[in-house]
């Protein structure tokens, strides 16, 4: 076999591998909470056993014998001999973790450390033998060309695979022609049992040279002649019969050890051959009356590199400068064929554009499947009882989006169950229940999504907020009674801040939701909390649909264009005379009856301007005014990053190109608001 083709064996292995043991970390602690249920333990089964099949299929021993070790351990509890406890499942997440960083050394060449034998023996049920493991049958990188005088080397598989097949054919009923073989997809799904349940190994050393012990040959049941091709269940139940259920057959001879077996022994791989006992034929499962194995589907996916789709992304944002451009220079009213085939191209454009973005989607719930592990690890090292609610799982995001919130998430959690969830004892003697609750929801609201991460704990308490943030030099005590009950829980973002006595190695260091908010700013989102002394608190963090395509207000001040994301954007309105007004140091316009804190976007941009509009957007609980000289409208765009001697100027996320071919920077509202301090005095002067 090639190079180009082990290693294209073993990408399409790691790819189908991590989609696996993605899944399988939120389905073990799923099984830690209703041990007893059959399909789960099931799913968790087929998962080791599909990771086994796979790297043995590959050579990947250490990889074989750690999933083999956990095969055996799941196999005796779905066979009802024991019930997988805590100590258990440490060791099954454990071993996820070990083949995760297997599955990375493979990726990079790094040869891959076997398993600790402290972690082997804890997957052993204490005072039960291991079964034999499978030796993995490596794929040859090249093969070499054997002596025409070498003798054909004994291959059991392929003695038991042409045994399994003169069964199958003798004891079936006569099948035309076109159906004498079987299909690419058995032929496949009997690959990976035959390599995924340990079929007899090629080790020399189990062979002997003289005469080799033929493999046995298992009688099939009679298969029903209604039938064309044998179902599932009777190709589980055959392969079962060459096997057995739980552990492969010992090599050189030994009869395979059948599914009814209670123990399980080692073989020694040199020992004597006994004679070959052909073991009794498994009867077949019936197929319910009447009912015919539907045709497999067709495939309707396609695994695409994700740099292809971002190429993909960045020419359709491309095409929607040139739309933008063309519907610039277009002639307005009248009948031009010119301006009905520009309309006609911004019609394909936005629905490429859309096209395009849906390929970059996928369900939240794939990362919110990481969560239910970290939540249990820290709830076993905190000794707290704590459950994980997620909800909206099935909400679509831009892959992008899905990568950067990982973190923030991470942290947000830690904290509710750190600082927010009490002690057991401590929330019974308050009438609450023992076990806690963390809600991590999701949901769609217009062009953005909205994530929300809820605990029943005790809550924040506003004159605890203003304490600590006066004992860590953040404010004086003034400044800190002036704080309303928002403006306290805002204090929590900021760096050094923390309300934990100790430091420990999950919190107390004030390094978390600095971190959280920096990180949410840069998708463009925003962060705010709401929270009741005793019944809990709720964190809402709002981001973009997407980063790859911009819907913004274009804005004029001066001789320069600005761009404002639209979904902080409110409201807009005219100043008329006597509306602005100081109040508390800072310039502020009456609106609604109310004080509107002005930034003045013209003095922000090193130009002259006369402000006569107002730009009115929403940043987190915050409202902020920006002056404008003009409002243009709103236009889609590709923003794209500034480079490294602008990417930290404070209000700017980037920059694009308007339909007249001019630049225009997007600014970052929160960067601004955050900066409006030194913004506003200009403004005074202005007045």
């Amino acid at each position: 076999m090639s190079v180009e083709l082990d290693n294209e064996l073993l990408n399409v292995f790691l790819i189908e591998a991590r989609e696996l043991l993605e899944s399988l970390g939120e389905q073990l602690v799923d099984l830690e909470a209703s041990p007893n249920d059959t399909e789960l333990l099931n799913a968790v089964f087929r998962a080791f056993h599909t990771v086994k099949g796979g790297a043995g299929f590959l050579g990947l021993n250490p990889m074989v014998e750690l999933c083999h070790r956990g095969e055996d351990l799941l196999n005796e509890a779905r066979n009802g001999t024991i019930v997988l406890n805590a100590a258990f499942m440490d060791a099954l997440l454990e071993s996820l973790d070990l083949l995760n960083d297997m599955m990375r050394a493979a990726d990079g060449g790094v040869p891959i450390e076997p398993a600790p034998r402290s972690l082997l023996d804890r997957l052993l049920i204490p005072g039960r033998a291991v079964s034999a493991a499978p030796v993995a049958l490596a794929v040859p990188v090249s093969s070499p060309v054997a002596a025409p005088s070498a003798p054909k080397a004994y291959d059991p598989i392929e003695d038991e695979f042409e045994a399994m097949l003169d069964a199958a054919r003798t004891d079936r009923a006569p099948a035309p022609a076109s159906s004498a073989t079987i299909n690419d997809d058995e032929f496949e799904a009997l690959l990976d049992s035959l390599y995924g349940t340990g079929a007899p190994g090629a080790d020399s050393a189990a062979v002997s040279a003289s005469a080799p012990t033929p493999a046995p040959v298992v009688a099939a049941a009679p298969l029903p002649s209604n039938n064309d091709a044998i179902s599932d269940d009777e190709f589980e139940a055959l392969l079962d019969s060459l096997h057995g259920t739980a552990a492969p057959g010992a090599v050189g001879g030994a009869a395979p050890v059948v599914a009814s077996t209670p123990a399980l022994a080692v073989v020694p791989v040199a020992a004597p051959a006994p004679p070959a006992v052909a073991p009794p034929a498994v009867k077949a499962a019936p197929a319910a009356a009447g009912e015919k194995r539907a045709a497999s589907a067709a495939d309707t996916t396609v695994r695409v590199d994700t740099h292809r789709l971002d190429s993909l992304v960045d020419a359709a944002g491309e095409l929607v400068l040139v739309r933008n451009r063309l519907t610039s220079l277009a002639p307005r009213g009248g009948n031009d064929p010119m301006e009905r085939a520009i309309g006609e191209l911004e019609r394909v454009a936005e629905d490429l554009q859309n096209a395009v973005l849906r390929m970059r989607m996928q369900p939240v719930g794939k990362l919110f499947s990481r969560f239910p592990r970290i939540i249990r690890d820290l709830a076993r090292q905190l000794g707290k009882e704590i459950e994980l609610v997620t909800e909206g799982e099935e909400t679509d995001i831009d892959r992008t989006v899905v990568e950067a919130l990982a973190d923030p998430l991470v942290h947000l959690l830690r904290n509710a169950v750190d600082h927010g969830i009490e002690m057991p004892d401590v929330r019974a003697a308050e009438g609450k229940s023992r076990l806690g609750t963390v809600r991590l929801a999701a949901g769609q609201y217009g062009d953005r999504i909205v994530i929300t991460v809820t605990d029943d704990g005790k809550g924040m308490d506003p004159e605890v907020l203003r304490r600590k943030a006066v004992e860590k030099g953040l404010m004086d005590a003034e400044q800190a009674a002036r704080l309303d009950e928002r403006e306290c829980y805002e204090i929590v973002f900021r760096p050094g801040f923390s309300t934990a006595s100790t430091v420990s190695d999950i919190s107390g260091r004030g390094v978390g939701m600095d971190v959280v908010k920096t990180k949410i700013v840069e998708l463009g989102g925003t962060l705010s909390i709401d929270s009741r002394v005793g019944h809990g608190s709720t964190v809402r963090l709002s981001v973009p649909l997407t980063l790859a395509i911009m819907r913004v207000l274009m804005v004029r001040v001066g001789h320069r264009l600005l761009s404002l994301p639209l979904s902080n954007v409110t409201e807009v309105f005219e100043l008329v005379p006597g509306q602005i007004q100081e109040l508390d140091g800072r310039i502020v316009a009456s609106h609604r009856q109310r004080a509107l804190p002005l930034a003045d976007l013209g003095h922000w941009a090193g130009v002259s301007g006369k402000g006569g509009h107002v730009v009115v957007v929403q940043i987190g609980h915050q409202t902020l005014g920006c002056l404008v000289d003009e409002v243009l409208g709103r236009e889609d765009v590709m923003a794209k990053p500034l480079g490294p001697f602008l990417k930290d100027v404070p209000g700017v996320a980037g920059a694009t190109i308007t339909g007249d071919g001019r630049i225009s920077l997007v600014l970052d509202l929160s960067g601004l608001a955050d900066d409006s301090g030194q913004v506003l005095p200009s403004l005074r002067m202005a007045v």
